[in-house]
This record gives structure tokens, C-alpha cells and sequence, in this order.
């Protein structure tokens, strides 16, 4: 794994930890990320973190973009040496799989999917496996997911699966994007899920849809007073699957301000996670039930 530097135009470098996402990627990227902004060095203005990357902007007035380029490789040691574990959270979050909403929409864009012929959870059982829908759906909510990063779209959380590597659910993207998406859908691109924050384009596949806000810009959600975003990465995933009834009474919780995510403290070691990682896992999912 080497670490590519390249410039972004006048004001960016962007540092790339490796060209695939891994865990060991993204530590190494928090790692020098979290560095940087404890240098407080002068002239930098932004640190955006990302899977197995991070971009910073600088004032080119204030700091030349070599100095810039030479402070930032000068960090790396620290990645190297750096322990991969942190202090994070993990989160209960409802989905209601094989809702009617994403349904509808899929439906309305099978002239841009590999396969006409079903829906989009249909494909994804089938090329990774499955004998049915049901057994997949359960693949996707069994372990836990990490937020590796947070973007493209304001809120949007890329979640990255807590399992081996080879037991990873793959499944690509829309062969073209579609125009429509619906707020808050579940979805799977390549080897990331996500959450969409917002209705709009987008060419994951869809397989359901949460009641729970993630992005509020007004910041009227209750859970989302402090701040407009939701997610942050390193937090940790458990989806829960519900269905229609549980769906309408939570949406209506959270639309009253009533609803509270569930929301438990965890420490998350990379070592121990691959030494064992189902162990691990129920360890962090077992945090759920405490208290």
C-alpha cells in the first residue's frame, strides 16, 4: 500500500492511501487526517476525509503548496505507527426492505439495470448466491457496517460491511444512474451501502427505505439540533428490519420529534476485528442491548 500525493489544482492536495478501500486504508487516512489537524498548520483552511483517502485545502497565500505537499508527507510516519482502534458509536437503524416506494421507482427505470427482468434485491440475490431474496436481505442486516466517509451528497454515509473479506456482498451500480431516488432509500453500490440523504439521482441499487432523517439543513429534527448531518465517519451501523406497520409508527415519531436513535458507545479495534471478526461483531452488537 502506497500513499499517492497529487495536487488539486491552487488550493488542494488530495492523499490517497490506497486505490481499493480496506480498513487498514481508511485507519491510515484518519490517522494522518486527525495528524493534520492537530498540527494546526498554518495556511490550512479544510480537511475532508474519505474512504481511504483525504483532500485538504490550503491558502496558497499564506503556505506555498510544496511546504504544503512536504508538511504532509512529514505526517505519515505518524499514520504508520499510529494504533487502529477509536472510540465510536453504534446505531440501531430501522429498514424497511422491499418497501413499496424504492419498488415503484425501480420499476420505472429497468431500461437502465442489467436486468429487466426483476427487481433490484432479485439481482443482488442472485449474483451473490442466494437462493432467495429473503436470505440475502438477511446477509445485509446481519453484521454490523462502518461509516468509512460522509459526502457526494450532503449526509450521505458510504458504509462499508464488517465482515470478511471474501463474505462481502457486492453488487454494481445502475448500468445508467436513474433520475429519481427516494429519500432516505438503502442502497448498494460495488462493495459500499448507503443511506440516500436526500431524493434525487443516483444509480446504487435500492432495497429499501428507512423512516429515520439523516440530513436536516433546518435542523428541526430533534435528534439533529447540533448538528444537520446525521452521520460521521467511524460510526458503526446495525441495520434492524421492519415492516410497514413499525415503518408508519416510527416515521411519525420522528416527524413529531418523539423519535430517539438508538445509540450506544463502543471501542472498535481493527486487530481484534480480524483475529476474530463474528466475535467481535457480537461484541459490538450485543453493546445495542446494555442499558
Amino acid at each position: 500500500m502506497k500513499t499517492r500525493y497529487s495536487f488539486g489544482g491552487d488550493e488542494h492536495i488530495f492523499v490517497e492511501m490506497d486505490e481499493e478501500m480496506s480498513l487498514d486504508a481508511f485507519f491510515k487516512s484518519l490517522s494522518i487526517s486527525n495528524a493534520v489537524r492537530a498540527a494546526n498548520i498554518d495556511g490550512v483552511t479544510e480537511i475532508c476525509p474519505a474512504n481511504a483517502s483525504f483532500q485538504v485545502k490550503f491558502d496558497p497565500d499564506r503556505i506555498k503548496p510544496d511546504d504544503m505537499m512536504a508538511e504532509l508527507k512529514a505526517l505519515e510516519s505518524h499514520a504508520e505507527t499510529a494504533e487502529k482502534r477509536l472510540t465510536t458509536r453504534i446505531v440501531e437503524f430501522p429498514v424497511y426492505y422491499q418497501d413499496p416506494w424504492t419498488h415503484e421507482t425501480l420499476m420505472r427505470f429497468r431500461d437502465r439495470h442489467q436486468d429487466s427482468s426483476g427487481s433490484d434485491l432479485d439481482y443482488a440475490a442472485r449474483i451473490n448466491g442466494f437462493d432467495t431474496v429473503e436470505d440475502f436481505i438477511k446477509a445485509h442486516h446481519s453484521a454490523p457496517w462502518f461509516v468509512s466517509m460522509v459526502g457526494f451528497v450532503s449526509g450521505l454515509p458510504f458504509l462499508y460491511q464488517l465482515v470478511e473479506r471474501e463474505k462481502q456482498l457486492e453488487v454494481p451500480k445502475y448500468v445508467r444512474p436513474r433520475t429519481d431516488t427516494p429519500k432516505q432509500t438503502v442502497g448498494y453500490g460495488g462493495c459500499f451501502s448507503c443511506i440516500y440523504s436526500v431524493r434525487g439521482a443516483g444509480g446504487y441499487q435500492m432495497f429499501g427505505i428507512t423512516p429515520v432523517t439523516i440530513f436536516d439543513p433546518k435542523q428541526e429534527t430533534s435528534y439533529l439540533k447540533d448538528f444537520m448531518v446525521f452521520f460521521k465517519p467511524g460510526d458503526i451501523v446495525k441495520f434492524s428490519p421492519i415492516g410497514r406497520e413499525e415503518y408508519d409508527h416510527i416515521l411519525g415519531e420522528v416527524e413529531a420529534n418523539r423519535y430517539t436513535p438508538k445509540i450506544r458507545e463502543v471501542d472498535f479495534d481493527l486487530a481484534a476485528f480480524e483475529a476474530d471478526p463474528e466475535g467481535t461483531n457480537a461484541k459490538l452488537m450485543g453493546a445495542l442491548n446494555v442499558g
